[in-house]
């Protein structure tokens, strides 16, 4: 069912250059659709949305805007159990973010030049929230959280009906304990480019966050610059570095566990035991027999899953920090000796009792992560995405007088001579 090679220095790059085949350009058909919505949204607003809403979801509310009443109303008729979850793990992430705030500073020098960074939040986000069979409020809660902590001042929420054309009620019940202000029913390419431009209904934002299938994803690219995004993301993955302590139960249950996202989905196992490697091939063919989405987990690691017997913890090591994962298990005996080396990873799980769903749920850190290798340079979602930064600066006349003919020198290298001018009038 999955493939198991040894490597020796080619069998593993050879599987692993094939294994990066999923994560390739944007599909140009879709692209071409997905740029026709976006210029309809753009120039015929609510009008465009409700066509492509009823084209797609088969059905568009009166209003776009879901009454604040039928959002209260979610939370008051919730199981308690559920709401108590989700507030135990909205507390945990708040906790974790709190710690990622940044300050603004002043720096007032003794010749008079006073230097400094004001940060703020951005004045609107956009958040987008799948609403039909991938249903998600742990999102809601990772995207919104660390926004109103940067101090956004208004989160936007859109997300698609359901086939009888009202709202998921757990994403309801999300979007009121994470605060955010204003509820959309419209989901897709469309969404997303009334949250770009702005219509009749749907407040213009400043970024735009959060899953989505092809189409939402190709829009959130296709509009960068109209608008921030927080990333491309790609099919979801999850690399797990065992050794010969490791357990093969959870190891086959957490490479299974991603697995069942998405037939695109990959789940690879680093170990540098033979028997690991057979018992969790093992484990595997037991415990899927179990799921519900057995189909599309058994998909997913027959084209994109590997287990690769590697000759050394060494070999692991540098072969995770060539696939920078999204998530990366290290089921070894001491995991933290390994921290200081696995340097491209979107989130890293230690030990055995660390499985990816803890961060995808509870943990605190965000769950919204790099996906097909950009961990290489682009980070996890957090308090930083929902900032702006400007720096200002203060000269007196004597600390300009001091810097003057450097600032001159250099300008005149560059032969913008209105540059130069512009500082030599304020001594001539």
């Amino acid at each position: 069912m999955i493939q198991v090679v040894k490597a020796d220095g080619t069998a593993e790059k050879e599987l692993l250059a094939s294994l990066r085949s999923r994560s390739g350009e944007v599909d140009k058909q879709v692209a071409g659709q997905v740029a026709t919505i976006i210029e309809d949204v753009k120039q015929k607003g609510d009008a465009a949305v409700r066509d492509y809403t009823l084209r797609f979801d088969g059905h568009c509310p009166d209003l776009f805007e879901v009454d604040r009443e039928v959002i209260n109303d979610a939370l008051s008729q919730a199981d308690e159990e559920f709401v108590s979850s989700l507030l135990n793990a909205m507390e945990n992430i708040a906790a974790f973010h709190q710690k990622q705030k940044q300050q603004s500073f002043i720096d007032a020098q003794p010749n008079g030049v006073i230097l400094g960074q004001r940060i703020r939040g951005l004045a609107r986000v956009g958040l987008y929230v799948p609403g039909g069979t991938a249903a998600y409020p742990s999102s809601v809660l990772m995207n919104c959280v660390p926004a109103k902590i940067a101090g956004v001042g208004e989160i936007i929420m859109v997300t698609p009906p359901r086939k009888d054309g009202t709202p998921n009620p757990d994403i309801l019940v999300a979007a009121a304990i994470a605060g955010v202000d204003r509820v959309f029913l419209m989901g897709g390419a469309q969404a997303v480019a009334a949250l770009a431009f702005g219509t009749e209904s749907v407040p213009k934002v400043d970024k735009i966050v959060g899953p989505g299938n092809i189409y939402v994803a190709t829009a959130k690219k296709l509009l960068y610059g109209v608008v921030d995004i927080d990333m491309i993301a790609g099919p979801s993955e999850i690399l797990v570095m065992a050794d010969e302590t490791a357990n093969p139960v959870y190891l086959a249950a957490d490479m299974m566990s991603q697995a069942e996202h998405d037939v695109l989905a990959s789940s690879i196992l680093l170990t540098t035991s033979g028997r690991i490697a057979n018992d969790t091939v093992a484990e595997i063919e037991r415990q899927i027999k179990e799921l519900s989405r057995a189909e599309i987990v058994r998909k997913s690691l027959e084209t994109y899953g590997a287990v690769i017997v590697c000759r050394s913890i060494d070999e692991m090591v540098a072969l995770a920090n060539e696939l920078a994962p999204e998530h990366l298990e290290v089921m070894l005996e001491n995991p933290f000796e390994y921290i200081g080396k696995l340097d491209n990873a979107g989130s890293v799980f230690l030990g055995q009792y660390a499985p990816e769903p803890l961060g995808d749920y509870f943990a605190g850190p965000n769950h919204v992560l790099p996906t097909s290798g950009t961990a290489r340079f682009f980070s996890p979602l957090g308090v930083d995405s929902f900032i702006k930064k400007s720096s200002y600066i203060y000269y007196t006349a004597d600390a300009l007088c001091q810097a003057k003919d450097d600032i001159v020198r250099i300008a005149e290298c560059e032969q913008l001579t209105a540059h130069a001018n512009s500082i030599k009038v304020r001594f001539s």
